[in-house]
């Protein structure tokens, strides 16, 4: 399958209606500067600057499908604390119907607090993760509820994805009277498995996905080629009567082994890998939204593959919205598309740039027949961090400017040639007189203008400075202009002859 039949496969994705039931957990980060030793003990002092919670676990796989815009039913059970009522709002804010979310007071919602330091130009580092959690079985009562609701449930659903990180919601119990009942019903179950050697608790399920390591501790066999990863997936779908595995296989791709038939290996690109965690619910979220949209297994695999890889380039775990992904499989055939965002996306991407650590630089302008004096000037304005992001006046705010007769050229070919150029990182279309509410959105740490400006009269000025960031002058080149370049232009040209 080529990327273009693939995008042609991505838009036939619908809004299936997915049931995820598993552990919920919730991810507490703190973000802060770690450059020195504490005299006290030999151990890394945290000035912490900023804190944030996400969704975890299935939880997180939760927020994925919404991201993927599925209807999102969840299924699983928190403890009567703080972190639990975190939890519960936070899926219920991303528009997931959290009805099947039961309250248990004899345990503690699973707590997972990271932090996260930054020390001089390198990227942030996660330096140390605290768990609250239990691992026991819910207890019976508890059981008997949530089996009673998931599978009132399932003739509201298109699939039904299991993610089981083993704290003690997916028992045995739960998951062979949910996927019978599934079955019975004909709706697809996916499973994520705990780590262990018991996948036994899944037979009967449509699918499972099991990292490189799961499986081997699963079939006992040493997976380091394909070829050994098709024999294990054999080997569970015939001892667990599974319909499908997929193994991933970390940089190797991911290896799609269907019951009695041959096993598909689909390669992974090479990426800039910032950190892994959520990759796996990642795949999870995509494959319950491409197969219960319909999607082929090989379809719904290769989507995957774009997805977590996109999840991977993420400081901790982030959703992957369908705009992004979509972007990503058309810079395939038209270069450069990545680069160029909506204000949402580019926000969003601020935003990871900051997790990072990067430097962030913003400059704007018309760009109207590209010229040396631009280039010279991107230039110069992208060394002032580490990403340069372009605003573009859109061809209304270029006419609103310069006059009825411009621009020259259009803003999707302007904001082409921009995306080409090396030095930039990012380009995003604005249609006001300024580029206000874009310098807004993403907050750069640098504010750059042609020297031709006095830096306090430069559009965001007030708004950069108040946050600290820094508002800097480009050294203009003197006789580059669009405007003197269209009128040597129209110098040039000869007299037109009148007709006889």
């Amino acid at each position: 399958m080529n990327n273009e039949s693939l995008l042609a496969a991505f838009q036939r994705l619908g809004r299936p209606k997915v049931l995820v039931l598993g552990d919920l957990i919730l991810d507490r980060y703190t973000y802060g500067d770690a450059e020195r030793v504490s005299q006290e003990s030999p151990v890394i002092v945290l000035r912490a600057d900023s804190h944030e919670l996400r969704l975890g676990g299935a939880a997180n796989v939760c927020n994925m499908l919404r991201g993927l815009e599925c209807e999102v039913i969840a299924a699983g059970v928190v403890g009567s604390d703080a972190a639990g009522c975190d939890l519960i709002d936070l899926l219920e804010k991303t528009g997931v119907d959290a009805s099947l979310c039961l309250t248990d007071a004899s345990r503690p919602t699973t707590l997972k607090e990271r932090f996260v330091g930054r020390a001089g130009a390198r990227h942030p580092s996660q330096i140390l993760r605290v768990d609250h959690e239990t691992t026991d079985a819910v207890s019976g009562d508890i059981e008997e509820r949530l089996l009673y609701g998931v599978v009132n449930r399932l003739d509201d659903c298109d699939i039904v994805l299991i993610s089981d990180y083993a704290k003690g919601v997916c028992t045995p119990a739960i998951l062979q009277t949910l996927i019978r009942c599934a079955n019975e019903r004909g709706v697809p179950v996916l499973v994520d498995p705990m780590k262990g050697r018991d996948f036994g608790r899944y037979r009967g399920a449509d699918l499972i996905k099991a990292n490189r390591i799961e499986t081997e501790s699963c079939t006992g066999r040493k997976i380091r080629t394909p070829d050994e990863a098709a024999l294990a997936g054999q080997e569970l779908c015939a001892a667990l009567q599974l319909e499908a595995v997929i193994v991933t296989l970390d940089s190797d791709g991911m290896a799609l082994v269907e019951k009695g038939g041959a096993a598909t290996l689909f390669p992974t690109e090479a990426r800039s890998v910032y950190d892994i965690t959520g990759a796996g619910d990642m795949v999870l979220a995509m494959l319950g939204a491409a197969i219960g949209s319909g999607l082929t297994r090989a379809e719904a695999v290769r989507l995957a593959n774009v997805a977590a890889g996109l999840e991977v380039e993420k400081i901790g775990v982030a959703v992957i919205p369908l705009d992004e992904i979509e972007a990503e499989l058309t810079s395939h055939h038209q270069p450069g598309v990545r680069k160029i965002m909506s204000l949402e996306q580019l926000a969003r991407q601020a935003d990871e740039l900051r997790r990072r650590g990067q430097r962030i630089v913003f400059t704007n302008g018309c760009f109207d027949l590209l010229h040396y004096g631009h280039v010279s000037n991107l230039n110069e304005a992208s060394r002032m961090g580490d990403i340069l992001v372009v605003g573009l006046n859109s061809d209304t705010s270029v006419a609103r400017l310069k006059g009825p007769e411009r621009p020259v050229i259009n803003q999707v070919e302007r904001a082409a040639m921009l995306a080409a150029l090396s030095c930039v990182d990012y380009v995003a279309v604005f249609d006001q007189e300024t580029p206000l509410e874009l310098i807004q959105a993403i907050r750069p740490h640098v504010l750059a203008k042609g020297g031709d400006y006095k830096a306090e009269s430069i559009v965001g000025y007030d708004f950069v400075t108040s946050y600290g960031g820094e508002v800097r002058l480009i050294n203009l080149v003197d006789g580059h202009s669009t405007t003197d370049i269209i009128r040597r232009v129209t110098e040039a040209q000869p007299p037109r002859r009148q007709a006889a």
